[in-house]
């Protein structure tokens, strides 16, 4: 089993994107949100992508989360798949969905930073909004990330620079999380991108997302 071969499991799963880093890569992730941390053994990273509709970011909070939830479950399916098909050629993984993660501080986090596992991956750069964005995808993107202990090839991270001199972003954001992004104020905005409506959780605000120049895609 190869590189190509991973990839291809992907695609013809479903997804739009596939990327894979090496897990000696995440040496400047946290303790305890590296790969190895997760799964003991783990030599490499895949990730799947989906794209979802540009008229969901036009439509109603309730629309969107709607459009959103409905990604996550498609692009897990889409790991399993692929984690299915890495098992028959005897290597180990492990699925880390979407919406999976670990309680820490009174606030859910992923196991690992997916979208900086993307980044590694070369899928696209992490933007200003602090969104993954892709070439062809802009931010219209959602991942699941598979772990192995199978030594794969590793894509070479992109380096064009999608933000330039673009700060809209910054001074759309309404409780100022983006205003340095190496502190990103994920507390912050999680308390007003989530609210509950008849019961159930609804994102109210993805401004860094609709509003971004390259959200349809990277303008080089």
């Amino acid at each position: 089993m190869d590189s190509q071969m991973v990839k291809e499991y992907g695609l013809n799963a479903g997804a739009a994107v596939v990327g894979i880093a090496s897990a000696d890569d995440f040496s400047e992730a946290p303790e305890g949100f590296r790969p190895t941390d997760v799964m003991e053994g783990c030599r490499s990273v895949i990730i799947v992508g989906c794209p979802f509709t540009q008229e969901s970011l036009l439509g109603t909070p309730a629309e969107y989360t709607d459009v959103r939830n409905a990604m996550f479950k498609k692009v897990d399916a889409i790991a399993k798949d692929v984690a299915k098909q890495i098992k028959k050629e005897k290597f180990k993984t492990k699925v880390l969905g979407g919406l999976s993660g670990k309680w820490v501080d009174g606030l859910s986090v992923g196991h690992i930073s997916i979208k900086h596992a993307a980044e590694l991956a070369g899928i696209g750069v992490i933007g200003k909004n602090y969104l993954l964005i892709n070439k062809e995808y802009g931010t219209l993107l959602w991942f699941t990330a598979i772990l192995t202990d199978a030594e794969l090839v590793p894509d070479e991270k992109v380096k064009y620079n999608v933000c330039n001199d673009c700060n809209k972003c910054v001074e759309a954001c309404p409780i100022g999380a983006l205003d340095d992004i190496s502190a990103f104020k994920k507390r912050e905005c999680a308390r007003t991108c989530f609210k509950m409506v008849d019961r159930k959780w609804e994102l109210h605000c993805y401004l860094c997302r609709k509003i971004c120049p390259n959200r349809f895609g990277i303008k080089l």
